[in-house]
């Protein structure tokens, strides 16, 4: 009996050292590269950083987006025993519903959660304060900032929670500014607390240097903004340009918003490249230069404007007063609707239509901002009767801003169009250009004698007699012209008779521009003329603009100081 049991016991003994045996083989040999994983991933955590966010610079290299450095707040729900207690210690030092935070944490199967993102310094202190690790931790990330506010807030545009490019230049150029991600890897010992850790590392995206002046763009939103409340205005817009190299030197838009705290997605559209409307008289100079290019009149032809009105296709067409018998100088000057209708018969529909088309209307202009629209143009075959003089006068075509404007930057300069630009350099890390952008001549469209003849036509629309007196700089001379022009009534399919778009667009000195610049006021109250309302708006953005970079006066030869 004594030997059986003996036997037994040692069978049994036997038995279980093979057990333990086999075992051992199979974590040490079989299972070996599995276990190892699962314990690298018990005691160390691998998190994704991303990468530093290029710097937004203006022409002048001042910083316009930046990063910061900053801590966002996580969770580790399978290692928190009381969610509820957790959430309701975490909830009043994050601002945060109990119930959401709690739920967050009581997924068990999850070893990370966000709880907060981007959170400031005083909420990391209180947190490390309640000594929550290894529960509740936090992972350094970059936020994007702008340090100048609301400035150039349209065209920068702005990023989402994990600094992606939502709007304009930061969305643009998303893959330039973006960089690439690296990864965090942090070591655990069995009580959870920090061992180790190692960044691999992240590539800086690239920084844009724009051709927007800091100082230039404030001038002009501060006018602008001033402009807007003064008429009561519903909103704004106004761009200034180098009108021989296309560079855009400001762009403002009313109303605005912060690219840190946006809260009405309506303000983000750029209006400048987004928004049509019919420019109205603004057009004209586009019909006067074709009309002298092909030599159809001269400066001195003379129009019967005496009756005030005149019949196209059935619709009649109306000037403001009786203007007599005009020159075509004065037909422009004066701004008269039944001399340039007179101007649009002479030169016919056909050849109207490819010098609009020449100008860059129905086309996008190119520029790398947000939401650009090329604008509603009609072909001739799709004309009515009276669609020669309506647009004669700037009706029956919808136009942006940006178009206006760099067609007259063509007339400014000699007669070509130019492609705008906005970004200058691509930069490295190091401070050295990428990627460097010229300016792009697009195509001629008038002569440099046509140019010159217009341009001396435009100048009398500043002066004495003409409708834009307010628009005049002092010390230089200014051309350009005037618009006003009826809004439609959504509601009537009418145009409306309460509701305009009062504009100018000119360039200053005239003869050789250093700067060309439209304003358009949406909707103002009170006074609705383009040369009440938007030339006081250019002649305050010029003369600011001018002693900035330092022009002299024609007259005189010296920079001199405006008050205001």
């Amino acid at each position: 009996m004594n030997s059986r049991r003996a036997v037994f016991l040692v069978t049994l003994v036997a038995l279980g050292f093979l057990t333990v045996v086999l075992r051992l083989v199979d974590l040490m040999i079989l299972e070996h590269d599995w276990l190892s994983q699962r314990a690298y991933r018990q005691h160390v955590r691998s998190e994704t950083v991303a990468a530093p966010r290029g710097t937004i610079y203006d022409a002048r290299m001042r910083e316009l987006a930046v990063n910061r450095r900053v801590q966002s707040v996580f969770g580790v729900p399978k290692e928190i025993r009381n969610p509820g207690q957790m959430a309701g210690r975490l909830s009043r030092v994050l601002g945060l519903k109990k119930t959401a935070l709690a739920e967050r944490l009581s997924d068990r199967d999850k070893g990370f959660v966000w709880l907060a993102r981007k959170v400031d310094e005083d909420t990391v202190r209180a947190i490390q304060a309640m000594n929550l690790a290894p529960e509740i931790g936090f992972v350094p990330e970059t936020k994007r900032t702008y340090p100048k506010g609301r400035l150039a807030s349209h065209v920068i545009g702005f990023v989402d929670i994990d600094n992606r490019g939502t709007e304009g230049i930061e969305r643009i150029f998303e893959d330039v500014l973006r960089g690439e991600s690296g990864r965090v890897m942090k070591g655990r010992d069995a009580l959870g607390q920090a061992l180790s850790s190692g960044e691999d590392n992240a590539q800086t995206g690239h920084d844009l240097v724009l051709t927007l002046d800091e100082d230039l763009q404030y001038i002009v939103e501060d006018a602008l903004n001033e402009a807007v409340e003064h008429h009561r205005a519903r909103g704004g817009v106004s761009v200034m340009m180098d009108p021989y190299t296309g560079r855009v030197l400001a762009m403002a838009v009313n109303p605005t918003f912060s690219p840190e705290h946006r809260a009405r997605p309506e303000n983000w559209r750029n209006r400048a490249v987004t928004d049509v409307y019919e420019p109205g008289s603004t057009f004209k100079a586009i019909l006067a230069a074709a009309a002298l290019e092909e030599k159809r009149v001269r400066v001195s032809d003379r129009f019967d404007c005496s009756e005030g009105v005149i019949e196209v296709g059935g619709r009649r067409i109306h000037d403001h007063k009786r203007l007599g018998v005009l020159t075509f100088e004065e037909v422009v000057q004066k701004s008269s609707n039944v001399g340039m209708v007179k101007v649009a018969q002479i030169l016919g529909s056909e050849t109207y239509f490819r010098y609009i088309t020449a100008f860059g209307f129905g086309e996008k202009t190119g520029l790398t901002v947000s939401g650009e629209v090329k604008g509603l143009l009609k072909a001739p075959k799709n004309w009515s009767g009276s669609s020669i003089g309506a647009m004669a006068v700037g009706y029956e075509v919808a136009v942006t801003p940006i178009q206006v404007l760099n067609a007259y930057a063509a007339i400014a300069n000699g007669g070509v169009l130019m492609r705008p630009y906005i970004v200058s350099d691509v930069l490295d890390s190091e401070g050295r250009v990428v990627k460097r952008f010229e300016p792009e001549a697009v195509r001629r469209v008038i002569s440099e004698r046509t140019s010159r003849i217009l341009t001396e036509i435009l100048e009398t629309v500043v002066q004495d007699g003409g409708t834009a007196v307010n628009a005049s700089v002092l010390g230089n001379r200014v051309a350009g012209k005037t618009g006003t022009s009826r809004k439609i009534d959504r509601q009537t399919g009418r145009y409306s008779r309460t509701r305009y778009y009062s504009s100018f667009v000119g360039y200053v000195p005239s003869q050789n521009p250093k700067l060309a610049m439209i304003v358009v006021i949406d909707e103002p109250k009170g006074s609705i003329y383009g040369g009440e309302v938007a030339a006081p708006v250019f002649r305050k953005i010029a003369e600011h603009a001018l002693i900035y970079l330092n022009i002299p006066r024609e007259d005189t030869g010296h920079v001199v100081l405006v008050s205001g």
